[in-house]
């Protein structure tokens, strides 16, 4: 099992968690929510629970509940750039389906 970060979206946390100024993990998991059935979530951490798993790469560590692992296990995060919009991109091979806004998927 695994979650894989590129430098780019390593980078782009890096930035990120030093802005915060609190937590030094990003916290990756899913929520039921949208049209097709789950949505990704993303938060600060510094705690890791009795249930979590913990991915590093490029010297960011990513947290994830075991609830939440069999939907994004073997996905890569990374960060684009397309022309003025920029955000975290979620390739996920377990997607099965996903609503027409991009906001939730199916597995």
């Amino acid at each position: 099992m695994s979650i894989t970060l590129t430098v780019a979206a390593a980078d782009h946390m890096k930035r990120f968690l030093s802005k915060q100024g609190k937590g030094d993990a990003v916290r990756v998991g899913v929520k039921p929510s949208g049209c097709t059935g789950f949505s990704y979530v993303l938060d600060v951490a510094g705690i890791v629970g009795a249930n979590d798993e913990v991915f590093e790469g490029h010297g960011v560590k990513v947290i994830v509940d075991r609830k939440s692992l069999p939907f994004i296990d073997g996905m890569e995060l990374d960060y684009t750039k397309e022309g003025l919009n920029s955000g975290l991109k979620f390739n996920n091979p377990n997607v099965k389906d996903m609503c027409g806004c991009g906001e939730s998927f199916s597995v």
